[in-house]
């Protein structure tokens, strides 16, 4: 279990997130092309709560208290309740090798984020925040527990066919 400062209110405001993406092109053509910046965002955000100790981990967690509170202070002035604080997890750990897949995203993310148009920067950014909040979820991180392994084992097959020599 981590501090995260997760509560329910947070989960609320990052499914909200998440609905706003979705329901546009669940309700539209249904282009998977058009899913690339939200999921982009969500992936990143998803594998940086694995970043125990790196500046990706810090700010997913620092993410996840600012959807928190917010979510807690709307819900608190709406309907005049109490924060509902929630248990946190991680997926796993990572490698280095699997730190510089982590890495690589983050730079993919970035030049996408560059090239994209607002709304889909917008959409880019809304995934982050998405992915970061609902990956420290204990049944979420559960399910995504295949996430950080995958990109152990990209890292470790291309650490492995960077060292080979040809004869």
């Amino acid at each position: 279990m981590t501090a995260t400062g997760l509560s329910l209110a947070g989960v609320a405001v990052a499914l909200v997130i998440l609905w706003a993406n979705f329901r546009p092109w669940y309700r539209g053509g249904r282009d998977p092309k058009a899913l690339i910046p939200f999921g982009s965002g969500w992936l990143l955000g998803s594998l940086s709560t694995v970043c125990v100790g790196g500046a990706l981990g810090w700010g997913a967690a620092g993410i996840t208290g600012l959807v928190a509170k917010a979510g807690d202070t709307a819900v608190g002035t709406i309907v005049g309740t109490g924060a509902a604080a929630l248990a946190s997890s991680r997926m796993g750990t990572l490698t280095p090798e699997g730190g510089i897949v982590v890495a690589t995203v983050l730079a993919a993310v970035i030049l996408l984020f560059k090239a994209s148009g607002k709304q889909d920067s917008r959409r880019i950014v809304g995934g982050v925040v998405t992915g970061a909040v609902l990956g420290f979820l204990p049944g979420i991180a559960s399910a995504l527990d295949w996430l950080p392994d995958t990109a152990n084992l990209v890292g470790a097959w291309g650490a492995d066919l960077a060292s080979q020599v040809t004869a």
